[in-house]
């Protein structure tokens, strides 16, 4: 899942949110050189990719739409499922969307100095174009593509994503649909999501 997905998964804990987000920009295994929760935070955000990327039914959509997006295909998955997230979110939480966002932007991740310059650089600009609140909306889909699309080095198909989402909406809600599933206790178990 793409930056809301790491954010639900995070226990409703803003240090840990920003913490998962950061895994985005460590690389390597080495992690002592960061504090617990940010290790935690990488681990889980490692462990969300890999979940998502082996489990059977995004396996499945994912051969699926690749003929539609070649070498974007988990990307563009990544991005549909953060759209159904959030266009479904009180299914999801208990909490409200906005809420749940204010109580994420609120946060100050100065105080860890074991962030990088590019990572903090990142956290402003999503703060200050309020990328997260347009999520649930097909805007905020098509904006999500293309901003993705930019940021990858090769030429790739990602902007024509929401016309693939729209072509295959039926599978790509039955697919995210048996994902959350299988995800929530999964992450709940092995991460005390609450």
């Amino acid at each position: 899942m793409n930056f809301l997905g790491h954010l639900y998964f995070s226990n409703n804990d803003p240090a840990l949110m920003y913490a998962n987000l950061f895994g985005d920009f460590v690389k390597g295994s080495d992690l002592h050189r960061y504090s617990e929760k940010i290790q935690f935070g990488i681990q889980l955000h490692r462990s969300i990719d890999q979940y998502i990327d082996h489990h059977p039914d995004v396996v499945e959509l994912m051969r699926m739409l690749y003929p539609h997006l070649p070498k974007v295909t988990g990307i563009a998955i990544d991005l549909f499922f953060d759209h159904l997230l959030s266009s479904q979110w009180e299914k999801f939480h208990s909490m409200d969307y906005d809420a749940f966002l204010s109580k994420f932007y609120a946060y100050d991740i100065v105080v860890s100095t074991d962030y990088s310059q590019e990572f903090i650089s990142f956290v402003k600009e999503l703060k200050q174009h309020n990328w997260l609140s347009h999520y649930p909306t097909r805007f905020g889909l098509e904006r999500m593509c293309e901003g993705v699309s930019k940021r990858i080095s090769f030429k790739n198909e990602l902007t024509n994503a929401p016309k693939v989402f729209d072509q295959f909406q039926p599978a790509i809600q039955k697919a995210f649909l048996l994902y959350m599933k299988d995800a929530i206790p999964y992450f709940n178990t092995r991460f005390a999501i609450q």
